[in-house]
């Protein structure tokens, strides 16, 4: 049986969707985490779906891991978080620490009857027909910047953050501002919707004055 198959198996067992995802991605310094957190909505950060750094099925550029990769992130993991949000309001997820590459322990996240959680990683457009086959996705969204102005926001905070040795971070750098248009044209055919931080906020506005609350358990 498939993934999704196995999914959509889980998914009908356990009733109706009380809530549903938006899926926020981006290139990497788009300010997704920025926008996320500004909505006033729940936020499942999937960056913490990476792969342990020792897992052997992690893809690579040379004798380097590809973190930039589809392959290093767990996408089955990530929809079943998405899937516990939008039927029980709560999920355990783990928490990354990127700087290791390793998972460092898990957190608990509770929508608090909110019927909309936002889902924000570099991945999130690779799920969304997945989302959409199962009756969970309300929009997904691409931030879209300069390319230059991606590379600045991404390189400060990774050099802050201390996430990679510097060497790693330029060269990093330089290959994301060449491929930018190209990743954002694959999240359009992915199914998600390029925008600016504008009109992403306003999409996001408008499903929250429209969604409905979330029965409550004891009702």
């Amino acid at each position: 049986m498939s993934a999704t198959a196995k999914a959509a198996s889980a998914v009908s067992a356990a009733g109706a969707a009380t809530a549903r995802v938006v899926l926020l991605t981006g290139p990497s310094g788009s300010g997704k985490t920025r926008l996320a957190g500004r909505s006033g909505l729940p936020v499942l950060r999937l960056d913490d779906f990476y792969k342990e750094g020792d897992d052997p099925t992690l893809p690579r550029l040379g004798t380097a891991v590809d973190w930039d990769s589809p392959g290093s992130w767990d996408a089955d993991a990530a929809l079943r978080a998405i899937s516990d949000l939008c039927h029980h309001g709560t999920a355990t997820t783990p928490r990354y620490d990127i700087a290791r590459s390793a998972r460092t322990g898990h957190e608990h996240l509770d929508l608090a009857g909110s019927p909309l959680f936002i889902a924000e990683g570099i991945f999130a457009a690779d799920i969304a027909a997945r989302c959409a086959a199962l009756g969970l996705l309300a929009d997904a969204i691409c931030l879209r910047e300069r390319p230059t102005t991606t590379f600045r926001r991404r390189l400060l905070r990774d050099i802050r953050e201390s996430r990679k040795p510097l060497p790693v971070l330029l060269r990093r750098g330089w290959r994301l501002l060449r491929a930018e248009p190209a990743l954002v044209a694959r999240h359009r055919a992915l199914g998600a919707h390029p925008c600016t931080h504008e009109e992403a906020a306003s999409r996001i506005t408008r499903l929250r004055t429209t969604a409905a609350p979330a029965p409550r358990a004891d009702a």
